[in-house]
């Protein structure tokens, strides 16, 4: 059996979401008819609508269902820019460094196309954005000048959770509204939307074993947003008529990764945490010149371990791994096949040619000791291999 060492690029469905989807996709009509087809259609939508919003902490009136988390991104971020610019504020978006190619990239279009200037909040070595630092980037944009911020609850390669709460808190001093992109926290942390202070917030049903295409924005109710999209209004910001059987399975995948029932939530996080452990202890004895890259456990999320290899190339390591049997990432799987050194790592002072070595590790509750112990068996051999090859 193979072993599946990349959850945070997307995580295997389990089999009660398998079953939700299937039966959910049998139901007739479209949710916004007026007849009784129709009507069950849309009390199935509610219904997990109800349970997604629920476990996010939020109301259903803010819970906006979308095609995955790069829509809800695209949706806060520009949504957000342009109502906010309607109402007379300034132009500088404040991004932090290290996010998700979905938020840099929809800034740097606002910037290209719509008179937006970006402002980017350092990351210090740990791949951590401080309150100071965030307050300092306002401070020198200006109160009055920014739109929005915009930053990760967690990072997507380096697992580095962030202080969501006190970040929203200093934005919040200066009326500046927060999106909170969540998508990587959704599982290993607990999200509660209305205790964060944020604007917005997006998260992505395959990160949890859901499907892939189903996210969901939670846009806040004294918070604005241009649609994206026009034509229906089926939802606040959204149109388009909605996914019913991508929400009930969204629905049993948050319900499986969040709630108690059956095993407590955090008894499912204690052991994901041993397994993730003894991964990077084992790592550290067969690859001792391995750099663990991000902030120490208590900091990171309980799925992940990222390491660097000095003299390999990531993509090498990922090869000679998966000729192996192992899968594994140098990062963003939105990067995958796109030879590039992590602007993550670079964002936190790491030299380019150590960089060039990244690999991640992530991993879920599900995990195998098995699948552990065939990376550590495949690994020795691979980072051999990878550095006779070099970094050309």
């Amino acid at each position: 059996m193979r072993a599946y060492l990349d959850h945070a690029a997307t995580s295997p469905m389990p089999r009660e979401v398998r079953e939700a989807y299937l039966d959910a996709l049998g139901v007739v009509g479209n949710p916004s008819s007026t007849h009784q087809h129709g009507q069950l259609a849309s009390e199935a939508l509610e219904t997990a609508r109800d349970r997604i919003a629920s476990a996010l902490g939020c109301d259903r009136a803010e819970t906006i269902l979308t095609g995955g988390g790069t829509e809800s991104i695209n949706l806060a971020i520009k949504g957000m820019f342009w109502a906010r610019r309607r109402a007379g504020s300034g132009p500088v978006i404040l991004v932090a460094a290290g996010e998700h190619h979905a938020t840099f990239e929809a800034a740097q279009w606002l910037a290209e196309t719509q008179g937006a200037t970006l402002l980017e909040v350092p990351i210090d070595a740990t791949g951590g954005i401080t309150p100071e630092a965030l307050a300092h980037a306002i401070a020198q944009a200006g109160p009055d000048q920014v739109a929005l911020a915009t930053l990760m609850w967690a990072n997507n390669e380096v697992g580095t959770v962030q202080p969501v709460a006190e970040l929203c808190a200093v934005a919040r001093t200066h009326g500046i509204p927060v999106h909170v992109d969540a998508v990587a926290a959704l599982g290993q942390e607990r999200i509660d939307f209305a205790a964060t202070g944020a604007a917005a917030l997006s998260v992505s049903a395959h990160k949890i074993g859901g499907p892939v295409g189903v996210g969901a924005l939670v846009l806040g109710r004294r918070t604005v947003a241009d649609p994206l999209m026009h034509g229906g209004t089926q939802q606040r910001a959204r149109s388009g008529s909605q996914n019913v059987a991508g929400a009930v399975a969204f629905a049993a995948a948050i319900d499986l990764a969040l709630d108690d029932r059956g095993e407590p939530w955090a008894e499912r996080i204690a052991r994901t945490r041993v397994l993730r452990d003894r991964l990077v202890s084992g790592v550290r004895e067969v690859a001792p010149e391995a750099v663990m890259r991000g902030p120490g456990a208590e900091s990171r999320l309980v799925g992940n371990a990222h390491f660097t290899f000095p003299g390999c190339q990531g993509d090498s390591l990922v090869f000679l791994l998966d000729a192996a049997g192992v899968s594994a990432s140098v990062g963003s799987a939105c990067q995958a096949g796109v030879h590039e050194t992590s602007h993550v790592l670079l964002a936190m002072g790491v030299p380019e040619d150590e960089a060039a070595g990244a690999l991640r590790f992530t991993i879920g509750p599900d995990t195998a000791d098995s699948e552990i112990d065939a990376l550590l068996e495949a690994l020795p051999a691979a980072v051999a291999r990878a550095r006779v090859a070099g970094l050309s």
